[in-house]
């Protein structure tokens, strides 16, 4: 198995960096372990067995740690979670009693946290993987570099220049793709210590412009790989080296991967102790941290994972380079880190376009309905939301409520300054949603299709487009799936890249959903488990 996702950054308390689970659902870690179900999960401990909250993307760590198991008879019983996630539990003192141990990334977002901080114990480093940039190799010849000479300047000249471009993960909502922000940031900047204010600042121009080459965003770095892939067209990824390379291997990709010489932000995967765990836990957690760092555990994480050894006795992995590498080091105050990602989400990225297609048929009356308008009621929020808990400044979001036809189109765009207003208006049109008729969901994505081929004519934007599908039902009128099939195939041009992002609730059919998701190259979300505002903000991630 191996890794798909990466952990995603503390919303709420670092700067609401928000990511209700960045990260798709992989498959268990251990014969114990267990998807995380919007905040359940942490079941009563027994004998051998560690309750941990783990990073979704240490799921490609299950052949070591079924090693683990037999060699210290210690069974990881792992509850996916994102960063944010486990950093508000750890914080809220949800996770005492709940889990014995969290397993993320880095620890250096919950350090901001004292609340969370005075919450935890041991901490064992047990591998290390620094950012890096991935490029196919026609680009890197074009460009005439050198792997071992690039640095984060060059990087920017080539995106200002529009020679190259490039996917990355939501720095709102993934690990990678805030330890990314930091290094670019810091190269920028050539700041020589922690970023500070004034270092954001002096680089804030040579972002704009290093974001101009994002055409990719996603809130996992499966699912960016995948759109990678399916893109063909994009340059480059940044992202882990250990999934870069992990991408070559089991997609046959030839990336060269390059660690920008003016410094990266590495991660270090630290297993921590609770401080509510058991003693019984605490010796679990030793033994098997204590084995992690064993010879042959290092040496079978490397080989397998592409992350680095942190026992100085035991080599990387033959792809892993050995030349030295600028270590950078994490924001020290909360305010900086703040400043980074507002700034980062409202101001630097591309701006996105965003069409709702929404069921209120007949069956979405009552209880359905109200949860709806609850959840586009949380995203609208208001202009003082923390960063990632509503409509980002220039957002461009559509509403197309649907029943046996599209009922409507209101189209809101979310200004920088004084955003008050138009949220406002948002969250009027979403409670005017009213429920009757049948479902035509294909009909409904076509004209979600054309809609954004008009507005694309009409302003000559380049934006981040999608389309996020909400239905309780199966298509019932309308357009069939064999019909939107061959409209989706006779697309040209940008909307054609534009995926759907469908979402199981209430009664509709999950196959129809995922295989709109798949022909579109989107990703289907589950609200059936969770909630529906929970999925609607999952979804932030990749818009």
């Amino acid at each position: 198995m191996t890794a798909t996702a990466d952990g995603g950054l503390p919303r709420r308390g670092l700067l609401a960096l928000g990511l209700a689970a960045a990260l798709p659902l992989v498959s268990a870690c251990s014969s114990g372990s267990k998807d995380d179900e919007g905040g359940k999960g942490g079941k009563g401990s027994s004998a051998g067995t560690l309750r941990v909250l783990a990073s979704s993307e240490l799921a490609d760590m299950k052949p070591v740690l079924d090693a683990a198991r037999t060699a210290t008879g210690v069974t990881v019983d792992a509850t996916w979670s994102g960063t944010l996630d486990a950093v508000d539990r750890v914080a809220s003192g949800a996770a005492a009693g709940a889990f014995d141990a969290i397993w993320l990334s880095s620890n250096d977002y919950l350090r901001l946290r004292p609340e969370a901080a005075k919450k935890i114990t041991s901490e064992t480093p047990v591998m290390t993987s620094p950012v890096a940039f991935g490029i196919k190799m026609p680009a890197l010849k074009r460009l005439g570099w050198d792997p071992e000479r690039v640095t984060w300047s060059e990087i920017e000249r080539a995106v200002a220049d529009g020679r190259l471009t490039y996917g990355m993960t939501d720095p709102v909502r993934s690990n990678s793709g805030f330890s990314a922000l930091v290094s670019i940031a810091s190269g920028l900047s050539g700041a020589q210590s922690a970023l500070r204010e004034a270092d954001v600042r002096k680089a804030t121009p040579k972002l704009k412009e290093f974001f101009t080459g994002q055409k990719l965003t996603s809130g996992s770095s499966g699912w960016l790989a995948d759109a990678f892939i399916r893109r063909g067209s994009v340059d480059g990824l940044i992202n882990y080296e250990s999934v870069l390379l992990t991408l070559n291997r089991d997609h046959l990709m030839d990336l060269a991967v390059i660690r920008p010489r003016d410094g990266v932000v590495t991660a270090d995967y630290p297993l921590t102790v609770l401080a509510s765990a058991s003693q019984d836990a605490r010796d679990s957690a030793h033994a098997l941290a204590t084995h992690l760092r064993g010879t042959e555990a290092q040496r079978q994480l490397t080989e397998r994972t592409f992350r680095r050894p942190v026992v100085a006795s035991v080599r990387p992995a033959a792809r892993l380079s050995t030349a030295k590498r600028r270590e950078l080091p994490f924001p020290g105050s909360l305010a900086v880190a703040d400043g980074l990602l507002a700034s980062y989400e409202n101001d630097l990225r591309r701006p996105s376009r965003t069409v709702y297609v929404l069921d209120t048929s007949g069956s979405m009356n009552g209880d359905r309905l109200a949860q709806l308008k609850r959840a586009l009621g949380q995203l609208a929020g208001s202009d003082v939301s923390p960063t990632g808990d509503r409509f980002r400044d220039r957002e461009e979001v559509t509403l197309m409520p649907f029943g046996s036809r599209v009922k409507g189109v209101r189209t809101h765009t979310v200004p920088g300054e004084r955003p008050a207003p138009v949220l406002a208006a948002i969250r009027a049109d979403a409670e005017a949603l009213t429920a009757d008729g049948d479902t035509a969901i294909f009909s409904s994505l076509q004209a979600a299709y054309d809609h954004l081929a008009q507005r694309r004519s009409a302003l000559g934007d380049d934006r981040f487009t999608s389309i996020v599908l909400m239905t309780d039902g199966e298509n019932t009128t309308g357009a069939t799936a064999s019909d939107f099939d061959a409209y989706y195939r006779r697309l040209r041009g940008p909307e054609r890249t534009a995926p759907v992002f469908p979402i199981v609730f209430g009664d509709s059919d999950r196959s129809q959903l995922q295989s709109i998701a798949t022909l579109t190259g989107g990703r289907l979300f589950d609200a059936t488990k969770g909630s529906l505002d929970g999925a609607f903000e999952e979804i932030r991630g990749y818009q």
